[in-house]
């Protein structure tokens, strides 16, 4: 499937890398369809692009790749409306956000996909260990280079 991006422009995107996510995520409840879009091979990070709108797309990261031992105590019936069965079909991913110079994650929003349908869900966790700007890491800023004669 081609879609179309502000970032990247058009891109062909397997059809095992989109999702639905019925509810939307927060802020945006009526955008379903995204892409999840690799940019490096060694990359930890993703985007989570929108398929039906170009200039919407977040960067998503696999949370225990900051945290090894985050779970996401997700509620039994938030799981059932995904058709998860077993934490095997889940694939957990947060949202990254760069604030101030550093990045962090928001643990307490995860993205909960179920690796065989597809369907999605951004769930509110009640557990307040993690916030919703945990630091993942700093971020430094490009330096301008001045040339010298």
């Amino acid at each position: 499937m081609i879609i179309e991006t502000s970032r990247f422009g058009k891109l062909e995107v397997d059809e095992d890398r989109l999702m639905t996510f019925e509810d939307g995520i927060l802020g945006f409840p009526d955008q379903h369809r995204y892409a999840l879009v690799q940019t490096g091979e060694e990359s930890v990070f993703y985007w989570l692009q929108s398929v039906d709108r170009p200039d919407l797309a977040f960067v998503v990261c696999d949370p225990r790749m900051f945290v090894a031992d985050y779970q996401a105590p997700v509620k039994r019936e938030e799981i059932k409306s995904l058709g998860i069965d077993n934490a095997a079909a889940a694939q957990v991913f947060i949202i990254a956000n760069k604030v101030e110079g550093m990045l962090t994650g928001n643990f307490q929003g995860p993205l909960v996909i179920n690796v065989h349908n597809r369907k999605a869900r951004q769930v509110v966790l009640s557990d307040k260990r993690y916030g919703t700007r945990h630091p993942l890491m700093r971020v430094d800023e490009p330096v301008a280079m001045e040339r010298t004669a």
